[in-house]
């Protein structure tokens, strides 16, 4: 992603720098009063400094200073300006966790999936990190729950998608793996793109991948409620007590037809992700009580 500056950017380096310096300090004031001549307005989206070369804006979501960085959209920078690894300053600031900064982003119309351009994207990083607050407003706000990573990882001698939905279970984080299945995530290989499954000779699903990894009976107890498919995991048996739990509940569900509930839940929940609308089941005109059962509230994990 490397680059060579612009004429623009090569003149106006000393400009660039100064407005660098004041969100370096968190100073809003002068930086808006900067903002205020045509001289520093016209790089306002130019990229500058050592290391990573970024916008003002960039710089301000990756300090966390949210005064600097609402005062540089006022003055109409760039919202989804990306850095020389493709980074935009959403995903700065969803690797900061700082969360005012990323619902101003967002707001002001950031695409939540960052850039195609990089590796990685905010959700990826928030379900990586365990950060289910972001992650949260970040799908509420349109973001792809299924992977979007062009990189595989290899787990266990297996080649698999990175998905979020894998990388929340294997670092252990419930909150985010639960908020991933509520906004839609595919249960099985939490990936929609052929051709990145093209890729893996054996494609392992998220199930198999957290029996590998020993994750613990309650995330396959939510994979199977949210309707992964039972069938697919090859089951490899090891001593683990935690895993022969999991097992064991895998096996019982495969000799157990779902509950015409749970059937009809996960019916009106498919025809609501193919409409593109599984965020808004808490609009549908129904009895509160049904709403709870489709988003699977008020449902303790059994752990058998």
């Amino acid at each position: 992603m490397l680059r060579l500056k612009t004429s623009v950017e090569e003149e106006s380096s000393r400009e660039i720098q100064q407005l660098r310096q004041a969100v370096a300090q968190d100073d809003a004031l002068l930086l808006d009063e900067m903002l205020s001549q045509e001289i520093y307005k016209r790089v306002i989206n130019c990229r500058g400094g050592w290391g990573i070369a970024g916008t003002p804006l960039r710089m301000a979501a990756s300090k966390g200073h949210l005064r600097c960085l609402q005062v540089l959209l006022a003055h109409s920078a760039h919202v989804d300006c990306v850095d020389v690894k493709a980074q935009t300053p959403l995903f700065t600031a969803v690797c900061g966790k700082y969360l005012e900064c990323v619902l101003a982003l967002l707001k002001a119309g950031a695409d939540p999936n960052g850039s195609m351009a990089n590796n990685c994207s905010p959700v990826l990083t928030a379900a990586r990190e365990g950060d289910a607050v972001v992650l949260r407003e970040l799908l509420r706000h349109g973001a792809e729950v299924n992977s979007r990573s062009k990189v595989l990882l290899w787990s266990s001698g297996a080649s698999v998608s990175s998905g979020p939905l894998y990388l929340s279970a294997v670092y252990g984080h419930m909150e985010c793996f639960k908020v991933l299945l509520a906004f839609g995530a595919d249960p099985d290989y939490n990936c929609t793109d052929g051709g990145l499954l093209s890729r893996i000779k054996q494609p392992k699903t998220v199930l198999e991948m957290c029996l590998r990894h020993g994750c613990g009976v309650e995330y396959v107890r939510l994979l199977i409620d949210f309707g992964a498919n039972v069938y697919l995991p090859t089951l490899i048996i090891e001593k683990s007590t935690k895993q022969n739990e999991a097992v064991e509940l895998l096996l019982r569900e495969r000799g157990t037809p779902k509950s015409l509930a749970s059937q009809c839940r996960l019916a009106i929940r498919g025809q609501l992700k193919k409409a593109d609308r599984i965020q808004c089941v808490d609009q549908l005109a129904m009895p509160r009580r049904l709403i709870d059962y489709l988003e699977y509230r008020n449902m303790p994990v059994m752990i058998l």
